[in-house]
Protein backbone atom coordinates (compact mmCIF):
# COMPACT_ATOMS: atom_id res chain seq x y z
CA UNK A 1 0.00 0.00 0.00
CA UNK A 2 2.83 2.38 0.76
CA UNK A 3 4.16 2.20 -2.80
CA UNK A 4 1.43 4.12 -3.92
CA UNK A 5 2.92 7.04 -1.90
CA UNK A 6 6.58 6.43 -2.93
CA UNK A 7 7.40 5.37 0.86
CA UNK A 8 9.30 2.59 1.36
CA UNK A 9 8.72 1.26 5.67
CA UNK A 10 11.88 0.50 7.47
CA UNK A 11 10.85 -1.27 10.85
CA UNK A 12 14.03 -1.80 12.88
CA UNK A 13 14.03 -3.16 16.50
CA UNK A 14 13.68 -1.40 19.80
CA UNK A 15 14.86 -3.33 22.83
CA UNK A 16 12.10 -2.26 25.31
CA UNK A 17 8.66 -3.38 25.32
CA UNK A 18 7.35 -0.67 22.43
CA UNK A 19 9.65 -3.37 20.48
CA UNK A 20 9.67 -1.11 16.76
CA UNK A 21 9.63 2.12 15.36
CA UNK A 22 8.81 2.50 11.44
CA UNK A 23 11.41 4.53 9.70
CA UNK A 24 10.67 5.49 6.28
CA UNK A 25 12.67 5.65 3.08
CA UNK A 26 11.61 7.68 -0.12
CA UNK A 27 13.56 8.37 -3.52
CA UNK A 28 13.07 11.94 -5.01
CA UNK A 29 14.72 13.36 -7.76
CA UNK A 30 18.16 14.18 -6.45
CA UNK A 31 18.42 10.89 -4.22
CA UNK A 32 17.29 9.24 -1.34
CA UNK A 33 15.43 10.79 2.09
CA UNK A 34 15.11 8.99 4.91
CA UNK A 35 12.78 9.38 7.60
CA UNK A 36 13.75 9.10 11.06
CA UNK A 37 16.86 7.20 11.82
CA UNK A 38 16.20 4.61 15.56
CA UNK A 39 18.64 4.20 17.90
CA UNK A 40 22.29 4.62 17.07
CA UNK A 41 23.07 0.81 18.13
CA UNK A 42 25.21 -1.64 16.81
CA UNK A 43 22.23 -3.79 15.07
CA UNK A 44 20.50 -0.19 13.47
CA UNK A 45 24.04 0.62 12.16
CA UNK A 46 23.84 -2.60 10.21
CA UNK A 47 20.16 -2.60 9.24
CA UNK A 48 20.47 1.04 7.42
CA UNK A 49 23.93 0.00 5.76
CA UNK A 50 21.84 -2.81 4.07
CA UNK A 51 18.84 -0.98 3.30
CA UNK A 52 21.47 2.35 1.98
CA UNK A 53 23.58 0.39 0.08
CA UNK A 54 24.03 2.05 -3.03
CA UNK A 55 21.63 4.70 -2.42
CA UNK A 56 22.83 8.52 -2.68
CA UNK A 57 21.25 10.18 0.53
CA UNK A 58 20.35 13.57 0.24
CA UNK A 59 18.26 13.97 3.63
CA UNK A 60 17.21 13.10 6.71
CA UNK A 61 13.72 14.47 8.50
CA UNK A 62 13.74 13.84 11.77
CA UNK A 63 10.30 13.66 13.39
CA UNK A 64 10.76 14.75 17.42
CA UNK A 65 13.63 14.24 19.41
CA UNK A 66 12.97 11.01 21.27
CA UNK A 67 16.28 8.03 20.90
CA UNK A 68 14.00 6.07 18.84
CA UNK A 69 13.55 8.82 16.34
CA UNK A 70 16.89 10.95 16.47
CA UNK A 71 19.63 8.50 18.17
CA UNK A 72 21.18 7.54 14.77
CA UNK A 73 20.40 11.09 13.32
CA UNK A 74 23.80 12.08 13.66
CA UNK A 75 25.60 8.64 12.63
CA UNK A 76 23.66 8.75 9.51
CA UNK A 77 24.85 12.44 8.47
CA UNK A 78 27.94 11.61 9.02
CA UNK A 79 27.97 8.52 6.58
CA UNK A 80 26.04 10.15 3.75
CA UNK A 81 26.89 13.90 4.57
CA UNK A 82 23.16 14.22 4.11
CA UNK A 83 21.16 17.33 4.98
CA UNK A 84 19.23 16.92 8.21
CA UNK A 85 15.48 18.47 8.85
CA UNK A 86 13.90 18.64 12.07
CA UNK A 87 12.24 21.34 14.81
CA UNK A 88 14.27 23.84 16.49
CA UNK A 89 12.18 23.04 19.37
CA UNK A 90 12.92 19.37 19.79
CA UNK A 91 16.69 20.18 18.70
CA UNK A 92 16.98 22.16 21.73
CA UNK A 93 15.48 19.47 23.79
CA UNK A 94 17.91 16.83 22.50
CA UNK A 95 21.02 19.15 23.31
CA UNK A 96 19.39 19.20 26.73
CA UNK A 97 18.08 15.78 27.65
CA UNK A 98 21.40 14.60 27.68
CA UNK A 99 23.73 17.19 28.72
CA UNK A 100 25.79 16.92 31.75
CA UNK A 101 24.20 19.96 33.94
CA UNK A 102 20.61 18.62 32.97
CA UNK A 103 21.49 14.83 33.86
CA UNK A 104 22.94 16.15 37.28
CA UNK A 105 19.86 18.21 38.21
CA UNK A 106 17.58 15.23 37.18
CA UNK A 107 18.33 13.40 40.48
CA UNK A 108 17.10 16.11 42.83
CA UNK A 109 13.31 16.32 40.75
CA UNK A 110 13.18 12.61 41.38
CA UNK A 111 13.53 13.70 44.83
CA UNK A 112 10.98 16.19 44.89
CA UNK A 113 8.88 13.75 42.83
CA UNK A 114 8.67 11.18 45.98
CA UNK A 115 10.94 8.60 44.16
CA UNK A 116 13.05 7.05 46.97
CA UNK A 117 16.91 8.02 46.63
CA UNK A 118 18.00 4.04 45.28
CA UNK A 119 15.25 3.91 42.97
CA UNK A 120 15.92 7.94 41.60
CA UNK A 121 19.64 6.63 41.05
CA UNK A 122 18.43 3.78 38.96
CA UNK A 123 16.64 5.85 37.15
CA UNK A 124 19.26 8.64 36.63
CA UNK A 125 22.02 6.07 35.48
CA UNK A 126 19.04 4.04 33.20
CA UNK A 127 18.94 8.35 30.75
CA UNK A 128 22.66 8.04 31.24
CA UNK A 129 22.85 4.95 29.41
CA UNK A 130 21.11 6.59 26.45
CA UNK A 131 24.09 9.41 26.07
CA UNK A 132 25.84 6.80 22.93
CA UNK A 133 22.70 6.07 21.44
CA UNK A 134 22.07 9.46 20.75
CA UNK A 135 25.40 10.55 19.86
CA UNK A 136 26.60 12.25 17.81
CA UNK A 137 24.30 14.94 17.18
CA UNK A 138 23.55 15.80 13.79
CA UNK A 139 23.84 19.37 12.36
CA UNK A 140 20.47 20.63 11.69
CA UNK A 141 20.75 21.95 8.28
CA UNK A 142 16.83 23.27 8.06
CA UNK A 143 14.70 24.00 10.87
CA UNK A 144 11.22 22.48 10.10
CA UNK A 145 8.06 24.92 10.93
CA UNK A 146 4.71 24.78 11.19
CA UNK A 147 3.19 25.29 7.45
CA UNK A 148 6.17 24.53 5.73
CA UNK A 149 5.45 22.44 2.53
CA UNK A 150 7.40 19.58 1.57
CA UNK A 151 7.95 16.66 -0.70
CA UNK A 152 8.59 13.28 0.99
CA UNK A 153 7.86 10.67 -2.28
CA UNK A 154 5.06 11.25 -4.91
CA UNK A 155 3.21 13.98 -2.79
CA UNK A 156 4.07 17.06 -1.46
CA UNK A 157 3.43 17.19 2.55
CA UNK A 158 2.00 20.40 4.82
CA UNK A 159 4.41 20.39 8.06
CA UNK A 160 2.06 20.20 11.32
CA UNK A 161 3.51 21.23 14.69
CA UNK A 162 1.72 18.98 17.24
CA UNK A 163 3.46 19.40 20.31
CA UNK A 164 2.44 17.18 22.95
CA UNK A 165 4.37 13.53 22.89
CA UNK A 166 7.20 16.04 22.37
CA UNK A 167 7.47 19.91 22.72
CA UNK A 168 8.70 19.93 18.72
CA UNK A 169 6.64 16.84 17.35
CA UNK A 170 5.84 17.59 13.77
CA UNK A 171 3.47 15.17 11.44
CA UNK A 172 3.02 15.91 7.73
CA UNK A 173 -0.08 16.10 5.70
CA UNK A 174 -1.56 15.40 2.29
CA UNK A 175 -4.20 16.81 1.88
CA UNK A 176 -4.44 15.00 -2.08
CA UNK A 177 -4.77 12.04 -0.50
CA UNK A 178 -6.03 12.99 2.68
CA UNK A 179 -3.26 10.97 4.18
CA UNK A 180 -1.36 11.84 7.51
CA UNK A 181 1.87 10.83 8.53
CA UNK A 182 1.41 10.56 12.04
CA UNK A 183 4.97 10.15 13.46
CA UNK A 184 4.03 9.79 17.26
CA UNK A 185 1.05 12.19 17.46
CA UNK A 186 -1.46 9.39 16.75
CA UNK A 187 -0.91 5.52 17.01
CA UNK A 188 -3.29 2.74 16.32
CA UNK A 189 -3.59 0.86 19.55
CA UNK A 190 -1.74 2.37 22.03
CA UNK A 191 -1.91 6.12 23.03
CA UNK A 192 1.53 7.98 22.98
CA UNK A 193 3.33 8.61 26.12
CA UNK A 194 2.71 12.25 27.25
CA UNK A 195 5.31 13.06 30.03
CA UNK A 196 6.73 15.69 31.59
CA UNK A 197 10.48 15.58 31.78
CA UNK A 198 11.36 18.30 33.94
CA UNK A 199 12.39 20.34 31.06
CA UNK A 200 10.09 21.84 28.06
CA UNK A 201 6.46 23.03 28.34
CA UNK A 202 5.60 22.51 32.14
CA UNK A 203 1.82 21.46 30.23
CA UNK A 204 2.38 18.83 28.10
CA UNK A 205 -0.60 17.19 28.48
CA UNK A 206 -2.54 20.18 27.77
CA UNK A 207 -0.25 20.78 24.72
CA UNK A 208 -1.32 17.28 23.24
CA UNK A 209 -4.68 17.60 23.83
CA UNK A 210 -4.57 20.95 22.04
CA UNK A 211 -2.60 18.90 18.94
CA UNK A 212 -5.22 16.13 18.80
CA UNK A 213 -8.10 18.78 18.46
CA UNK A 214 -6.13 20.31 15.44
CA UNK A 215 -5.45 17.38 13.59
CA UNK A 216 -9.15 16.54 13.94
CA UNK A 217 -10.00 19.61 12.01
CA UNK A 218 -8.42 17.44 8.95
CA UNK A 219 -10.20 14.33 9.01
CA UNK A 220 -7.94 12.62 7.65
CA UNK A 221 -8.63 8.95 6.02
CA UNK A 222 -5.48 7.48 5.61
CA UNK A 223 -3.03 7.46 9.10
CA UNK A 224 0.51 5.90 8.99
CA UNK A 225 2.11 6.08 12.28
CA UNK A 226 5.49 5.25 14.25
CA UNK A 227 4.53 2.51 15.61
CA UNK A 228 1.57 -0.11 14.74
CA UNK A 229 0.32 -0.25 11.29
CA UNK A 230 -1.55 2.31 8.55
CA UNK A 231 -4.99 2.45 9.81
CA UNK A 232 -8.06 4.51 7.85
CA UNK A 233 -9.89 7.26 10.02
CA UNK A 234 -7.86 9.47 12.14
CA UNK A 235 -10.86 11.04 14.02
CA UNK A 236 -12.08 7.93 15.37
CA UNK A 237 -8.61 7.07 17.09
CA UNK A 238 -8.43 10.53 18.10
CA UNK A 239 -11.56 10.33 20.35
CA UNK A 240 -10.79 7.00 21.88
CA UNK A 241 -7.11 8.77 22.70
CA UNK A 242 -9.33 11.57 24.19
CA UNK A 243 -11.87 9.37 26.11
CA UNK A 244 -8.25 7.38 27.82
CA UNK A 245 -6.87 10.92 28.99
CA UNK A 246 -10.53 11.87 30.33
CA UNK A 247 -10.82 8.40 32.06
CA UNK A 248 -6.84 8.91 33.35
CA UNK A 249 -7.57 12.13 34.36
CA UNK A 250 -10.08 10.52 36.86
CA UNK A 251 -7.80 8.31 37.96
CA UNK A 252 -6.07 10.19 38.52
CA UNK A 253 -7.44 12.82 40.49
CA UNK A 254 -8.72 10.03 42.80
CA UNK A 255 -5.29 8.39 43.32
CA UNK A 256 -4.35 12.28 45.21
CA UNK A 257 -6.86 11.18 47.57
CA UNK A 258 -5.92 13.28 50.88
CA UNK A 259 -2.39 14.09 49.49
CA UNK A 260 -0.08 12.20 47.83
CA UNK A 261 3.59 12.70 46.07
CA UNK A 262 4.19 12.27 41.98
CA UNK A 263 5.41 8.55 42.63
CA UNK A 264 2.45 7.80 44.88
CA UNK A 265 -0.15 8.76 42.81
CA UNK A 266 1.77 6.65 40.71
CA UNK A 267 1.94 3.61 42.21
CA UNK A 268 -2.09 3.51 42.34
CA UNK A 269 -2.01 4.30 38.42
CA UNK A 270 0.82 1.79 37.04
CA UNK A 271 0.30 -1.24 39.17
CA UNK A 272 2.11 -4.04 37.54
CA UNK A 273 5.72 -4.48 37.82
CA UNK A 274 7.77 -1.86 35.95
CA UNK A 275 11.34 -1.84 34.43
CA UNK A 276 13.63 1.49 35.21
CA UNK A 277 13.23 2.31 31.73
CA UNK A 278 9.69 2.11 32.51
CA UNK A 279 9.29 3.31 35.45
CA UNK A 280 10.77 6.64 34.27
CA UNK A 281 7.93 6.84 31.64
CA UNK A 282 5.39 6.17 33.93
CA UNK A 283 6.68 9.02 36.49
CA UNK A 284 6.36 11.91 33.42
CA UNK A 285 2.86 10.51 32.55
CA UNK A 286 1.82 10.62 35.89
CA UNK A 287 3.63 14.62 36.60
CA UNK A 288 2.01 15.38 33.58
CA UNK A 289 -1.48 14.50 34.59
CA UNK A 290 -1.18 15.80 37.92
CA UNK A 291 0.29 18.88 36.24
CA UNK A 292 -2.48 19.11 33.65
CA UNK A 293 -5.53 19.50 36.97
CA UNK A 294 -3.06 21.72 38.51
CA UNK A 295 -3.00 23.43 35.86
CA UNK A 296 -6.90 23.40 35.76
CA UNK A 297 -7.59 24.39 39.48
CA UNK A 298 -8.29 20.91 40.58
CA UNK A 299 -5.86 20.38 42.70
CA UNK A 300 -2.79 21.72 44.29
CA UNK A 301 1.09 21.18 45.41
CA UNK A 302 3.08 22.49 47.43
CA UNK A 303 6.97 21.80 49.00
CA UNK A 304 6.82 19.73 52.13
CA UNK A 305 9.47 18.17 53.28
CA UNK A 306 11.64 17.78 50.24
CA UNK A 307 9.15 16.63 47.83
CA UNK A 308 6.11 18.05 46.12
CA UNK A 309 2.64 17.38 47.55
CA UNK A 310 -0.21 17.39 45.64
CA UNK A 311 -3.80 17.64 47.49
CA UNK A 312 -7.27 18.46 46.19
Amino acid sequence: MLEEYGLQRVTLDLPFRLDHVNCFLTEGENGWTVLDAGLHNEQTVKRWKAELHGKNVTDIIVTHYHPDHFGYAGGLQAEHGAQVHMSEIDFNAALNAWDEPFLDELSNNYLLAGIPETEAEKMLHNTRKFVPIVTPYPKVDHFLKDGDIITIGKYEYKVIATPGHSDGLVTFYNSEKNMLLSTDHILPKITPNISYWFHGDPNPLARYLESLDNIKKLDADLVIPSHGDPFHGANDRIAEIMAHHDERLDQTLASIGRGNSVYEVRKKLFQKELTVHEMRFAVGETLAHLEYLRYKGECNRELSEGRYWYYL
